[in-house]
């Protein structure tokens, strides 16, 4: 089977309004173009689902978070048009965390990288072990953290975002996005996490939901230009994929 075609993206709810979304892919939970529909498919629908009070993030396995974009998939890119959509995908996940009313909770229990560092930053309020060590990764294979950098930059600031797209083959640590702000909670342990997260999604789901909504707003304010800027840092993605610096360089590191 072609690997863009494994993975899933699964919702469970429980009985206090907590809504779950799973992601998961063997390749080290990187995320081709259909898990990518199904994501911010799936965000949009707990969003306008009124039994919903809160949702959780969280993907499978128990060291990398998520990889990023799908390699299978960015070497089989021939076309501009085939580029912007997948590269819209991602821009697709993080417009829907933006724009859902209700509040989103990360839960990072590993290596994030790329896109997956990009997931990390649209959440609401995000949760990580020490395990979680971070990389854009994308100048190295020959494009640029163009659709997730707005929301780096927004959750980071400038200069860690600017740091982390320069220096895309180094790991910088849990602790160092801890204090850049892009986790809000440090855990030594997936068990201390999972029960943290537990008890603020439980209190969350009782708290007002026309209050969150309005809250959530007002966390994103400034974003509302962020469908057409998403889609033109798409573009770009989706013209450098076909270079011949960045079909190598994807090659190579594929093959390594």
């Amino acid at each position: 089977m072609n690997k863009t075609e494994l993975g899933s993206i699964d919702t469970k709810i429980d009985a206090r309004g907590v809504a779950t979304i799973t992601f998961e892919h063997p390749a080290h939970n990187s995320l081709p173009g259909r898990l990518l529909k199904k994501f911010a498919d799936a965000i949009t629908e707990a969003g306008d689902n009124p039994d919903i009070k809160v949702i959780v993030i969280k993907s499978a396995g128990e060291r990398t978070f998520c990889a990023g974009a799908s390699f299978d998939e960015l070497i089989s890119i021939k076309d501009f048009e085939t580029g912007k959509k997948f590269f819209m995908g991602f821009a697709n996940v993080i417009n829907a965390m933006r724009k859902c009313p209700k509040f989103i909770i990360g839960r990072i229990q590993g290596k994030a990288v790329g896109g997956g560092v990009g997931l990390a930053s649209a959440m609401d309020y995000c949760m990580a072990t020490k395990y979680a060590s971070v990389k854009l990764s994308e100048l190295a294979v020959g494009i640029g953290p163009f659709v997730v950098g707005p929301a780096v930059e927004r959750k980071m600031g400038k200069s860690a975002m600017t740091l982390l797209a320069i220096n895309a083959t180094e790991w910088k640590t849990a602790k160092w996005a801890r204090r850049k702000g892009l986790f809000d909670e440090l855990f030594d342990e997936v068990s201390y996490m999972d029960d943290y997260i537990d008890r603020l999604a439980g209190k969350l789901a009782n708290s007002n939901p026309e209050a969150m909504k309005l809250l959530k707003q007002a966390f994103w304010e400034g974003t509302e230009d962020w469908d057409e800027l998403l889609e033109k840092r798409a573009e770009m993605s989706g013209k450098l994929i076909l270079s011949d610096y960045a079909v190598e360089a994807i090659s190579k590191f594929k093959n390594k």
